[in-house]
Order: C-alpha cells, then sequence, then structure tokens
C-alpha cells in the first residue's frame, strides 16, 4: 500500500521535531520531506516496543494480543515463550511462532533457556540443548530468553552453562532474570555475557546491575510494578533502559500498554527524547529487531498522536498498514485451533487436609504488586486434628495439583489473599503451569480446583455452589476467543474474586507466581514448599509435636 502522511516528525535519533511528509511505498519509507513553515496539530513518532512480556500471560494468542496492543501504539513485543515451552515444548513455541505470521505486528520470540524452570517441579515438557539448537538454526530465533537460573549461572552448572555457550558461539543475545542479586554475585553473573534484567525492584539493585554493564527494563506489569521504584533511572540512563510489562492480563491491556509508561514519565518531568529512546528505541537497537525508527528506507512502523505530554494515540502503523485508529483496531479476528497438555483428574476435599504435626508453621506472605513473596512464622490455626484456613487471620490454604499426572494436591498456607469466603483457581502457575488455588476452606478449594480440571484449562471463581470459569483451551494458558471478550470476562472473575474478600489489585496474576520457584522467597511447587532462597524443600512445620510419652 503506497501513501503519504503529514504532520510533525518526531526524529529521536535526531532528536528533532519538523513539520513533513512521509512517503510509504510497499510498506517502507521511500522519503521524508521537511516543510519549514508548516503547521500541523499532529505529531509523527516510532511506535512504542514492548522489551520483555510473556504474551501468554494476556489469556491471547498473538494475533490477539496484537489486536488490543496496537490501539495504543505499540508497535512490537520482545517475547520469551516459555510458558507454552513448559507446557508442550517445541510444539508450543511454534503454535507461538505460525500464529504470529499473521499479523502485522513484530514480536520477536526468543529460545527458551529454562524449560523446566527447576527440577524441583513437574512440567509438561523440557527443552534440551539440541532444542535450543533447533530453535536457533530451522526456526531462526535471535537470543536466549531470559536466564532464570541464576544460581546455576553462579555455580557453574554443566547444563546452564552449555546454554550460554551455545548462544555466546552463535552469537545471540542473551537475557537475564536476577532478582534482588547483588554485590559480586551480580559481576558473575553478567560476566556470562548476560545483557538484560527485568527484575529489579530497588534502585540500589538496578544501579549495581547498569555499573556491571546489564540494561535494566522498568518493568510495570499486572502483578509486578516496579516503575515507582526504578523510574529515575530514565533521566540519567536513557540509552541503559527499556520499558517492558512482563506480564499482563488482558483487562489492562485493553486499557493501556507501554503508553501509559510514557504518559507516567512525561507527567513526572522527563525530556520527551529521552522517554521515547526508552521507549521506542533502545529495543530497537538492542536486539537488532526488524522495526522502523522513521528514517527514510525503515520500515513504516509508527504512530500519530495528538501532542507530546499525553502522547493520545490516533493511529497505529505497522509495516505500512493501518492497524488501528481512534481507540479501535483494523486487525481482523483470526480463528484458531486449540493445542493442549492436560491429564488431570478430580480431586477431593480430603485430599486437601492438612495434619496437624505441630504448633509453629511456615507461611508464605504475599505483598501486592510483588512476586517476590516472605517467610512468615505463625502459629498455625488447627482444628481438632488438623491445620485449617482461618480468614480472620488472613491465613488460606494454597494447593498446587499436578495437572500432567496423577499426584497427590501439595498443600500450604498463604498470607496476603485476604479472601473472606470461597477460593480461585488457574491452570496458570509459572512456570510449569500446574493448577494453582487458595481458598478459605476445602469444599470450595476442591471445587475451583475441578471447576479447572473439567475445563482442560481455565481460571474459576468458586463460592459454594456458584462457579464460574473462564476456559482456556489453548495449552491451559490462552483463550481461543476475541480479545475483547477475553478481557471483559477475565475482568468479571477478577472483581469476583475482590467480592470474595481480596484487596490485591490482580488476584489471579499474584496467584500464578506463587509457584514460580526462581522468585524468592517461599514457594509452592506440585512437589512441596520450596524455600527460593536456598533452593530446598522445606518443612510446613517449623517445630513438631513431640512424640507422646510412652508410660508402662
Amino acid at each position: 500500500m503506497n501513501f503519504q502522511i503529514s504532520g510533525n516528525i518526531v526524529d529521536v535519533l535526531a532528536r528533532t521535531i519538523q513539520p513533513g511528509t512521509l512517503w510509504v511505498e510497499g510498506g517502507r519509507i521511500r522519503d521524508i520531506t521537511y516543510q519549514p513553515g508548516a503547521s500541523y496539530d499532529r505529531y509523527l513518532l516510532p511506535g512504542f516496543i514492548d522489551a520483555h512480556i510473556h504474551i501468554e500471560s494476556s489469556l491471547l494468542v498473538p494475533t490477539e494480543f496484537s489486536r488490543l496492543a496496537t490501539i495504543h501504539g505499540t508497535v512490537a513485543a520482545v517475547s520469551d515463550p516459555h510458558e507454552i515451552a513448559n507446557v508442550l515444548g517445541l510444539a508450543g513455541v511454534r503454535f507461538m511462532l505460525a500464529n504470529a505470521r499473521q499479523t502485522p505486528f513484530t514480536i520477536a520470540f526468543g529460545a527458551p533457556s529454562c524449560v523446566p524452570a527447576t527440577a524441583f517441579e513437574t512440567a509438561g515438557a523440557t527443552l534440551s540443548l539440541a532444542d535450543l539448537e533447533t530453535l536457533f538454526r530451522d526456526d531462526r530465533l535471535t537470543y536466549l530468553s531470559e536466564m532464570m537460573n541464576f544460581p546455576g549461572v553462579l555455580a557453574g552448572d554443566a547444563e546452564v552453562m552449555a546454554k550460554l555457550q551455545l548462544a555466546q558461539r552463535q552469537g545471540r543475545l542473551i537475557d537475564g532474570h536476577a532478582p534482588g542479586l547483588r554485590g559480586e554475585a551480580v559481576r558473575r553473573y553478567a560476566a556470562a555475557q548476560i545483557t538484560t534484567d527485568h527484575e529489579c525492584f530497588t534502585l540500589a539493585e538496578a544501579e549495581e546491575k547498569l555499573a556491571a554493564g546489564i540494561t535494566i527494563l522498568i518493568r510495570e506489569g499486572s502483578a509486578a510494578k516496579n516503575y515507582a521504584a526504578l523510574h529515575s533511572l530514565i533521566g540519567r540512563y536513557p540509552d541503559r533502559c527499556m520499558f517492558c510489562s512482563d506480564d499482563r492480563h488482558p483487562n489492562d491491556l485493553l486499557q493501556g500498554h507501554i503508553n501509559t509508561l510514557v504518559q507516567r514519565s512525561r507527567q513526572l518531568g522527563y525530556d520527551r527524547m529521552d522517554i521515547l529512546q526508552v521507549a521506542c528505541v533502545n529495543p530497537v537497537q538492542h536486539y537488532g529487531l526488524p522495526v522502523g525508527l522513521l528514517q527514510v528506507g525503515d520500515v513504516a512502523d509508527f504512530i500519530v498522536v495528538t501532542d507530546l505530554e499525553d502522547f493520545a494515540v490516533q493511529q497505529t502503523y505497522c509495516r505500512g498498514q493501518l492497524v488501528a485508529e481512534q481507540g479501535r483496531s483494523r486487525l481482523p479476528f483470526i480463528p484458531v485451533t486449540p493445542i493442549n497438555h492436560f491429564a488431570a483428574h478430580p480431586i477431593t476435599p480430603e485430599s486437601l487436609r492438612i495434619p496437624a504435626r505441630g504448633p509453629i508453621v511456615r507461611v508464605i506472605g504475599a505483598s501486592d504488586g510483588q512476586l517476590v513473596t516472605q517467610t512468615q512464622i505463625m502459629t498455625a490455626p488447627i482444628q481438632g486434628d488438623e491445620v485449617v484456613a482461618d480468614h480472620a487471620q488472613d491465613i488460606l490454604k494454597l494447593t498446587v495439583v499436578n495437572r500432567y499426572q496423577a499426584a497427590p494436591p501439595a498443600i500450604a498456607l498463604i498470607h496476603g489473599f485476604g479472601l473472606q469466603r470461597g477460593a480461585i483457581a488457574a491452570s496458570i502457575a509459572h512456570d510449569s503451569h500446574n493448577i494453582v488455588a487458595v481458598g478459605t476452606n476445602d469444599a470450595d478449594l476442591c471445587g475451583a480446583v475441578n471447576a479447572v480440571i473439567r475445563c482442560q484449562g481455565g481460571m474459576a471463581v468458586v463460592e459454594g455452589d456458584q462457579v464460574e470459569i473462564l476456559p482456556l483451551p489453548i495449552a491451559g494458558l490462552m483463550s481461543d476467543q476475541d480479545g475483547e471478550t477475553v478481557a471483559a470476562r477475565y475482568a468479571h472473575l477478577d472483581t469476583r474474586a475482590k467480592q470474595l474478600g481480596s484487596a490485591l489489585s490482580a488476584p489471579f496474576m499474584t496467584l500464578s507466581f506463587m509457584a514460580l520457584l526462581v522468585i524468592p522467597e517461599l514457594k509452592l511447587s506440585d512437589r512441596g514448599l520450596f524455600n527460593s532462597q536456598d533452593f530446598e524443600f522445606v518443612s510446613l512445620f517449623v517445630s513438631e509435636f513431640p512424640e507422646p510419652s510412652v508410660q508402662i
């Protein structure tokens, strides 16, 4: 499609704004003519880029994610498909690649480095060193996705080092993931040629990683929100930062994306060109993305905004195609055939009982807006001979149920969810994606888990006989419906979870990370309670009841 479009052209590379006209032919910018003295009421600038996201977290396939993201001026995403890889292996990665080829939106997928994420959980698949080599060679993936096994990097684990060396030999970038890593350990981690980190939750941590040569991704997702802690990096290191969401649920994506971080940054007074370098330029240059930056010869990826204060997006173009206009997508809904791996069988309330073995227990402490948890030592709520949930103390039961093979549920206690009634469950449990559920009583907890099992994947809210569910037939992670429908259904379930008492901003998103063993401190896998600091299983009970004395 050939066309021309005029406006105030924002050249972020040259840091100039001039009135002019873009001439687009065959999806590329053939020419730019500047018109000194002309006046326009709109600005043309490079599109926004999400520098690290797991598209599966939107509950949408790539084509539907693209439909919603482009509304907000996003033209590309750097995506790690390790969620579906943990369920389906190579077949899952290739499902994402095939679906993404049906949209003009640019999605740069990486080869997942940690499938499974650890050896302490049951995943649906494994990606071996040979599989990664296949993805680099046959599927032409351009980088190694986040190396979450940072203890393995620091310890020189043979399998971890072999994956890093494979990427190094082939000239592939390596993404990082090292929450809370500080001091000499950071320098050793960076020495493995790891180039990015999106897990910083304090400014001091980010500054140490920058000093070690690591590029910092400022993350603001549906669960983890680090912008408030890190935004000062925009003014001091505009060439060393990028924006990302990591995980973004569909209702949040419907409301906004990277554009919201651009708006917030401008409201805080940061230089417009610095903001756009972080939001638009740095991802292209770091990853070598085939995305245009409003230069002659570039792919015609750009957006039209009303001003450079609110950055209200009027139009979004991808590869010269108008893909969104005035808050509405112009991309078509593309039907998809589900692909899945689900073998779980229904459980019973009896399987969720915790026989009391002591008065003091370890409790997972969840925090709103954070993926990290704390180990809280508390007095066990005991009735008769078993530990029970106690919503008055906000001590609830958490369970992870293996969805790939028959196994008894793993059970723990959690503080911070705030449910007063009922239970919620989902087949999204990072990173192996077994079934995770939290509840105030065994009957509802069992009901929520079984609702997910009946649908072969989904998200459920249960209160007594009332069962509501969003089916996720694609790997138990994504819907086969359009984005607007999924966003509305998810928003309803989110509201219902909050009506049950949770004060978390994103209860389901927070729940999904309670099984993520590579994020400190205390988590639950399908095999048991796990201390992520020491990388070992721990007992629920800190002190056990003494053995009864035998009297003769």
